[in-house]
C-alpha cells in the first residue's frame, strides 16, 4: 500500500513528504489508520544520525495511536474501528528465554527486536513509524487503547515515555512507603512523576530549573529539589530507595547516588549522545548502591500501563503540532521549550 510519510534523507536534511510501502494485511496484522503521533528525543537521535545505524530514508515515530482499518484472517484481540496503539516495537523472535517472560524489549534472538523504525537492532530491513498516514503491525505488537475520544493526542506519548517510566517503577517496586526521584522533567520525567505519584511513592522531582517547581509539583511531585543547589541536595542523603534518571544530556551521577539508601539503586532512562563522566565506585561499594538501567517495556508490561493511565486519568501534557512542522518542533525541543510533549496530528499530513 503506498503511503503518505515524512521522512528524513540523511542526518542533514530536512524532512520532506514522501510515499512509503505498507504491506497488507497477512493473516494476523492488523493495519491502522494513524491518527496521532508523539514526538519523542528518540526520533531525533536516530534522524539525525547521531545514533550508529540509522537507516536512510528515516521515517520515526514509535507513540502511535490510530484507529484499525482491517485485519487478518486469524486475528482474534482487534476488529475494524477500534482505537489502538503501537510503541517502540514491531515484531521479536518470539521464542528467546525474555520474550517467552513478555519481556520483547531485551530480546535475545539473532537480530533483537524490531523496531517500529530504524529496522531490528541487529541489522536488518528498515522499518518505517508513525510520522505517516498507516502502518501494518503484527497483532501481538498492537495495544488497546481505552482513553476517552478527546485523551486520545494525550495518550499517544504513554507508548514510549510512559512506559520508560512505568517499567523500571514497577521493577523497583515503586509504591506506598518508598521514597522516589524523579531526575529531570521533561518528556520522560513528567510522566515519571505522574506514574510514580499514582502507585503512591513519596516522589521527589529533581530540576535544574527554579523555575519547574511549582509545574513539577502541579504534576504531583511531594516534594521539589534544585540540583544545583548543594544544600538541597545535602538534605535528601541516604534517603531515596529509588531514582529514576531521565536526562539525555552528560552529567555528574555521583550527585544523586549519594542521595541513595544502602541497596538503593538508581535507573537510568535517559540515553545522551555522549557518556556520563564515570561515577566513583566508593559511592556504590560503601552502601551497596546500584547504577542500572531499563528500556522501554514488553507488551504485555505496556498494556498494564495504559489500562492503569487509562483507569486514573492519566495522559501526557502535550502540544500538539501540524506534520509539517516538525523541523521546527525538533529545534524547539533541543531548547527543552514544551511542555512536556509534542504530539503531531496526523491529519495535516493526510491533508498536507
Amino acid at each position: 500500500m503506498q503511503t503518505k510519510a515524512f521522512a528524513a534523507q540523511s542526518p542533514t536534511t530536512p524532512f520532506a513528504p514522501t510515499t512509503i510501502e505498507r504491506r497488507e494485511p497477512g493473516p494476523k496484522d492488523v493495519a491502522i489508520e494513524i491518527l496521532f503521533c508523539g514526538v519523542c528525543h528518540s526520533d531525533l537521535h536516530t534522524a539525525r544520525g547521531e545514533w550508529p545505524g540509522t537507516q536512510y530514508p528515516c521515517v520515526p515515530g514509535h507513540e502511535i495511536i490510530g484507529k484499525v482499518t482491517a485485519v487478518g484472517g486469524e486475528v482474534k484481540t482487534f476488529k475494524p474501528g477500534q482505537i489502538v496503539g503501537v510503541g517502540c516495537l514491531v515484531d521479536s523472535c518470539r521464542t528467546c528465554g525474555s520474550c517467552k517472560e513478555d519481556l520483547e524489549q531485551y530480546c535475545d534472538g539473532p537480530i533483537g527486536f524490531t523496531g517500529t523504525y530504524n529496522g531490528p537492532v541487529g541489522g536488518g530491513p528498515n522499518t518505517h513509524g508513525g510520522y505517516s498516514a498507516a502502518i501494518t503491525v503484527d497483532e501481538h505488537f498492537v495495544l488497546a487503547i481505552n482513553h476517552t475520544e478527546k485523551d486520545l493526542a494525550a495518550a499517544a506519548p504513554l507508548l514510549c515515555a510512559g512506559i520508560t517510566t512505568w517499567s523500571p517503577l514497577k521493577h523497583w517496586n515503586a509504591g506506598p512507603g518508598k521514597k522516589v526521584g524523579i531526575v529531570g522533567i521533561g518528556g520522560l520525567g513528567h510522566m515519571g512523576v505522574k506514574l510514580s505519584h499514582a502507585l503512591g511513592a513519596h516522589t521527589v522531582a529533581f530540576t535544574t530549573s527554579p523555575d519547574k517547581i511549582a509545574d513539577a509539583k502541579a504534576l504531583g511531585a511531594d516534594e521539589v529539589v534544585v540540583s544545583k543547589n548543594a544544600d538541597e541536595m545535602a538534605k535528601h542523603t541516604n534517603s531515596f530507595d529509588l531514582i529514576i534518571n531521565t536526562v539525555a544530556a552528560p552529567h555528574n551521577l555521583d550527585s544523586f547516588t549519594n542521595l541513595l539508601k544502602r541497596d538503593g539503586s538508581m535507573v537510568v532512562v535517559g540515553v545522551p549522545a555522549s557518556p556520563h563522566p564515570s561515577p566513583a565506585v566508593f559511592n556504590l561499594i560503601f552502601k551497596r548502591r546500584a547504577i542500572a538501567g531499563s528500556l522501554i517495556g514488553g507488551i504485555a508490561e505496556t498494556q498494564e500501563m495504559l489500562d492503569f493511565c487509562a483507569k486514573h486519568g492519566i495522559t501526557s501534557d502535550i502540544e500538539v503540532i501540524a506534520m509539517q512542522d516538525i523541523e521546527k518542533a525538533y529545534a524547539r525541543m533541543l531548547k527543552s521549550d514544551v511542555k512536556y510533549r509534542f504530539v503531531i496530528d496526523m491529519q495535516t499530513l493526510k491533508n498536507g
